[in-house]
């Protein structure tokens, strides 16, 4: 089913800013691309405006059909399509409660969610939407039914109101025609100002639905405020790691150290890790509270007390401190940007370096440093840091064809 779903990927040559269900595509690449767009954008001394669109059970109204019909137009027909027609046919469902259960009801919508070739259908079925976005001059991106869009403007511009309301107008009818249900009461705006002091105060009106902007919004489940500082996200990460430990702590007398260690990477590590490249560049005082964690699960796995010193826990772990663990993400970015295996709109963040004539570096996989005097706004970002710390690297790890990851 795997190499069924690879050949059919490639043939239906789904659309780039898609990235759910993708090899080498994830919710960090969709979140790395878009705060770098809301950056350059107030690099250039404009507002911006992300929108991230909620829709209801998704995956459970695809309507058959115009799945069908959607697929027949990439040029799925024959066998082939009837494959589909047949995968698709005679499902059923129905709900058991108390040993009771309900009638059988034939489904003539939704795809199995759980299934591979499921998530794939669905990223076909919404594809067209991308030229609906695009046609009132907003950028998206798309991970699985998780879309949002966002459009660059002068502070002053009097019709940014109305554009955004031209475009989710086109947008719910799409989503009508194609029997989705766009949640309005539910979809958040957030406005990036220019600058730290300008303030936009305006409001989208869309039928019976008021869409006000927010300072802050939940982007796949990481935390955005309106100055891109992601100081929200930190305390956001903090207060449920502190959770975590707590509720460690107590059964800590009945575990092993061998037992703690992955209990503690399982809830704590692994929400210092989620989508930690957008903290690349931040100064060491706001990523801080995050090291203070860190430090408490260390201590915690060894039931050790905290005036121990933390670099020997820290060793013996195998654990990098939360700068470096940063640094490390970004760098295992810029590597597969330069091996090509990173998705297409990575590029324009991370650019593999190309000699104007040829020269030995050509074959040392270096990337291009934008230029820190046109890019003052930008010294603390992703985009800056990364290619930095990737050229920084011995050309023996650059070259490497493969990675090896130790457990």
């Amino acid at each position: 089913m795997d190499y069924f779903t690879d050949v059919l990927t490639t043939f239906l040559d789904l659309d780039s800013n898609q990235s759910g269900f993708r090899s080498g595509h994830s919710t960090e690449t969709v979140l790395l691309s878009v705060v770098k767009a809301l950056r350059l954008t107030r690099a250039e001394s404009k507002s911006s405006i992300l929108i991230l669109l909620d829709l209801s059970a998704a995956f459970d109204t695809v309507n058959h059909q115009i799945l069908l019909s959607t697929l027949l137009t990439k040029g799925i027909s024959g066998t082939t399509l009837q494959w589909f027609e047949s995968y698709l046919s005679d499902r059923s469902f129905k709900v058991s409660w108390r040993g009771e259960a309900s009638k059988s009801q034939h489904l003539t919508t939704g795809v199995p969610q759980g299934s591979v070739l499921g998530q794939l259908l669905f990223s076909v079925y919404m594809a067209s939407l991308g030229s609906v976005i695009q046609k009132h001059g907003f950028s998206y991106h798309c991970y699985a039914d998780d879309t949002q869009l966002y459009l660059s403007f002068h502070p002053d511009d009097p019709m940014v109101a109305a554009h955004i309301s031209a475009c989710l107008t086109d947008i719910s009818c799409w989503m009508k025609d194609h029997q989705l249900q766009l949640n309005l009461a539910k979809t958040e705006l957030l406005v990036v100002p220019a600058n730290p002091s300008f303030h936009h105060n305006f409001t989208i009106q869309l039928g019976t639905s008021t869409i006000t902007p927010s300072k802050t919004a939940r982007n796949l489940e990481v935390m955005i405020d309106d100055q891109l500082t992601f100081s929200d996200r930190i305390v956001k990460t903090v207060r449920s790691c502190r959770f975590a430990l707590f509720n460690i702590k107590k059964i800590r007398p009945f575990l092993s150290e061998h037992a703690a260690q992955p209990l503690v990477q399982a809830l704590v590590l692994s929400k210092l890790d989620y989508c930690n490249a957008l903290l690349a560049g931040l100064p060491a005082s706001s990523i801080q509270p995050l090291q203070l964690i860190q430090n408490a699960a260390a201590r915690l796995i060894f039931n050790e007390p905290k005036r121990i010193h933390i670099t020997p826990l820290f060793i013996n772990l195998h654990w990098l401190p939360i700068a470096a663990r940063i640094k490390f993400k970004a760098l295992m970015f810029a590597y597969t940007t330069t091996t090509g295996s990173a998705p297409l709109y990575l590029n324009s963040l991370l650019q593999t370096y190309v000699p104007s004539r040829s020269l030995r570096s050509a074959s040392e996989r270096r990337l291009n440093v934008p230029s820190q005097r046109s890019t003052k706004s930008l010294l603390r970002t992703f985009k800056l840091n990364a290619p930095s710390w990737w050229n920084d690297l011995p050309n023996s790890i650059r070259v490497l064809s493969h990675l090896q990851q130790s457990a």
